[in-house]
């Protein structure tokens, strides 16, 4: 495209003319990953500014420059400058015209809440491609986009990442994309002008109150997502919280409600747990089906009636369904099972706020194991309100505890290990701040019957000091102490 023509009618400033018929090749925010011929946007974040960076972008080849405050000597000889108001909204507008709105092509499903989301997105992309349909997938774990497998930065990519990864694709006529969602991502508008297909709302607990402040601040701004839904979409909305009630009573459009209370539209019954798995009889207004699943606990038969939600407004039959959900054996990091030659059972779970913990631990509880070994900490730089909370969960639901760090940042693990202690009054525990030392102690203590659950992490396989990334991958570290 044109840079005239991309930016007729958003930008009224002076642009030399031989720039006008410049073809351009592509958009970025990021000095790093610019290409020749492309347009690089210095936004002002809450860590940088994209306007140190200006000189990095041109010397990686970009030739427009957009800025709020061209610093002295930019642009030089190689580029010219777009001075505008907002850099921000001059960004979304530039990328919804370069890739054409993605999102009226592709059917987008946005999931959020606390905890809940990742699972959900596996499980509506295994009903999708059992109805054959392809679907990408763009989440905590990772982003999917055909064969093409990108790392994820964030749950929720930024603005501009959104556009790119819809058009993708939208030009390999891949017709859905399954959106986790977070809430620094409504907050900060990386999702606006996404038309979502279908949102779904799995539940609200304590988190990221470092940055929202409230929890009623936190509910407002998970609630955006259903601001976005087109109008022939739906918002599924599990009805077992207060903040689902909450959030159903003040939707006008279509809502499908699920969660395990019978008076919901999607509901379980005859629920039974076991080591292997779960069973239940799922009740929709389509017939009824028998689920075996080896996803544990009651908070995974949550999040299967949310993917049966999408399914069913998306016209998949209940065959398909069912099958999409048998289908799905496991999820990176959520109650992941690592294989041994042991007489116990070794988990590691992604849970790091409080009821993702409590659900975890009460999942396991109903399957009887002898004792559950937990091994867990908390982040730094994070809410640090949850930790004293945390503690007390792991207290009251684990046999035995091993705290220990989990990317402690630039705190001092030593002091949040100290927080998250104040509230595990009674708790059998003891203190390794390694965490690969806490790992193998944990396993070193177990005994037949036992479950050792490592908690917090999950999917990751790095662990952050300072601000430094290092890599860490528990299941390298489980397989390495046992070896030992």
């Amino acid at each position: 495209m044109k840079l005239k023509d991309l930016i007729d009618g958003i930008y009224a400033g002076p642009l030399a003319l031989h720039y006008h018929d410049l073809e351009v090749a592509g958009i970025s925010s990021d000095s790093r990953k610019v290409d020749p011929n492309e347009i690089f946007v210095a936004l002002r974040g809450e860590q940088f500014d994209g306007r140190q960076f200006i000189p990095s972008a041109i010397a990686h080849g970009a030739r427009i420059i957009v800025t709020d405050d061209a610093p002295a000597g930019v642009p030089g000889e190689d580029a010219c400058v777009l001075n505008v108001a907002d850099t921000n909204s001059f960004l979304r507008q530039i990328a919804e015209r370069f890739y054409g709105n993605p999102s009226r092509r592709v059917n987008v499903v946005g999931i959020t809440g606390t905890n809940g989301k990742t699972t959900i997105s596996y499980l509506v992309e295994s009903i999708l491609h059992r109805a054959q349909e392809e679907c990408g997938v763009v989440g905590t774990v990772n982003y999917r986009v055909g064969r093409q497998v990108y790392p994820a930065v964030n749950t929720t990519p930024g603005f501009l990442e959104n556009q790119r990864l819809l058009y993708e694709l939208a030009e390999q006529n891949i017709r859905y994309c399954v959106m986790e969602v977070s809430s620094h991502a409504l907050v900060q508008s990386r999702v606006d002008n996404i038309q979502f297909k279908a949102a779904v709302f799995t539940n609200l607990t304590q988190d990221h109150l470092d940055y929202h402040g409230t929890m009623e601040n936190y509910f407002a701004a998970k609630s955006r997502l259903f601001e976005l839904v087109r109008e022939d979409g739906v918002c599924c909305v599990n009805v077992d919280n207060d903040y689902g009630r909450r959030l159903y009573q003040q939707l006008s459009q279509h809502v499908m409600t699920f969660g395990l209370n019978p008076r919901a539209e999607i509901h379980a019954t005859d629920i039974r747990y076991s080591v292997r798995g779960t069973e239940f009889l799922l009740v929709t207004p389509h017939g009824e089906v028998r689920i075996v699943t080896p996803l544990l606990g009651e908070f995974n038969v949550s999040n299967i009636l949310a993917a049966v939600c999408v399914g069913f407004h998306e016209g998949i039959c209940l065959e398909a369904i069912h099958q999409g959900i048998e289908d799905l054996q496991c999820v990176p990091g959520r109650l992941e099972s690592v294989e041994s030659d042991r007489d116990y059972e070794i988990l590691i779970d992604y849970a790091h706020t409080p009821d993702a913990l409590r659900n975890v631990l009460a999942a396991l509880r109903r399957v009887s194991p002898r004792r559950i070994i937990l091994v867990f900490g908390c982040g730094g730089d994070r809410d640090r309100g949850k930790r004293p909370l945390m503690g007390r969960i792991a207290a009251a639901g684990a046999d035995k505890i091993i705290v220990t760090s989990d990317n402690p940042r630039t705190e001092d693990p030593a002091q949040i290990i100290a927080e998250v202690e104040s509230g595990m009054k009674g708790g059998d525990y003891e203190v390794v701040v390694d965490r690969e030392q806490a790992i193998a102690r944990g396993l070193n203590i177990a005994g037949e019957g036992d479950i050792v659950l490592i908690a917090g992490k999950g999917h990751e396989d790095y662990q952050v000091l300072g601000d430094r990334r290092i890599d860490f991958n528990e299941r390298s570290v489980v397989r390495k102490v046992l070896r030992c």
